[in-house]
């Protein structure tokens, strides 16, 4: 049964994936938005809510490292393994403006969240904890960057228009927002099912809880960010691609983990430095292999994904 279950979700995810960036793409156009700001919000924000989902909960019940490091976890894993196999099925267009202003955000971001946690080098206290206050000052990166998105928005409109007027009429906006809103649920249940299944199967097969947690279960909440983004890439719609994953990981550290610790404290385990700093690498080198050449070719694919690979042999080896 179970297998019969994973299919399903796997259905699910597929199908929902082909309907969300399909829905979403639409009323980009409809409302002379850019793609790209789309995936940055609608299509981030959405495709992020499984890792929102599991680290609300787990700050509820008291499970902080559940919370930071999914969402550390989650942001490594968008980018290399998802970056990496969606520039290998189509290279990823890198816009400017990503290139200027959201992936140095997504720096920014990680930045402020190493500062928040290191409590005992910066401010000499026994315990590393990401704070109430930490928490609000996460939200209010995170407002500011909402900000951002809706001025890009209200200035580009225009240009976007013009660009528009050779892309033939989209169907109904009501229909297009079903089938976003639809898509959606399907990539969150496939996703879920999926997950649940998988785990089953695993430890049928003997696998430790640990390394279900590591692998399948960490890899099972980034499945809509990864399978949106190559099913954006397939629609040769790159801009959503990228922008799924940059906006998804500005999401995660500054939304999810600003209101997870608003609703509880997070002690900080002194492990989670060393996947933060990788974190802050591997955004650097994102931002490097965007600037050859505006976009992110099938070379740095691969090296995107054999870096997931050497970081998944770490994290097996160290726990």
């Amino acid at each position: 049964m179970s297998y019969i279950l994973l299919l399903v979700g796997l259905a699910l995810l597929i199908k929902g994936a082909d309907y969300f960036v399909e829905g979403a793409s639409s009323i980009a156009r409809s409302l002379n938005v850019s793609p790209l700001l789309i995936g940055l919000t609608i299509v981030a924000f959405g495709t992020s809510s499984p890792e929102a989902t599991v680290s609300i909960i787990a700050a509820l019940e008291g499970n902080a490292g559940v919370a930071l490091g999914n969402v550390v976890g989650s942001n490594i894993f968008n980018i290399t393994l998802v970056v990496g196999i969606t520039a290998l099925l189509n290279p990823l267009k890198v816009e400017s403006e990503t290139i200027r202003k959201e992936i140095p955000y997504t720096l920014l971001a990680s930045t402020v969240l190493l500062v928040l946690i290191s409590d005992i080098t910066l401010q000499s206290l026994n315990a590393n904890f990401i704070t109430r206050s930490d928490g609000f000052i996460l939200l209010l990166f995170f407002a500011i960057f909402l900000y951002y998105i809706f001025e890009v928005a209200r200035h580009s409109r225009d240009k976007v228009k013009e660009e528009n007027e050779d892309f033939p009429k989209s169907s109904s906006k009501v229909k297009n927002i079903l089938f976003t809103i639809g898509g959606l649920a399907a990539i969150i249940f496939g996703g879920d099912i999926v997950v649940d299944n998988a785990t089953t199967i695993a430890f049928s097969f003997g696998m430790s809880e640990t390394l279900v947690g590591l692998t399948i279960v960490a890899i099972g909440t980034s499945l809509p960010e990864l399978i949106t983004s190559i099913t954006a890439a397939i629609k040769k719609e790159s801009e959503i691609a990228l922008g799924n994953i940059v906006g998804s990981n500005i999401f995660n550290i500054l939304f999810v983990l600003g209101a997870a610790s608003v609703v509880s404290p997070l002690a900080v385990d002194s492990k989670i430095f060393i996947d933060v700093l990788l974190m802050m690498i591997i955004t650097v080198v994102l931002l490097v292999f965007s600037r050859t050449g505006f976009r992110i070719g099938k070379r740095e694919g691969v090296f995107l994904i054999i870096s997931y690979v050497v970081y998944m042999t770490y994290i097996l080896m160290r726990n």
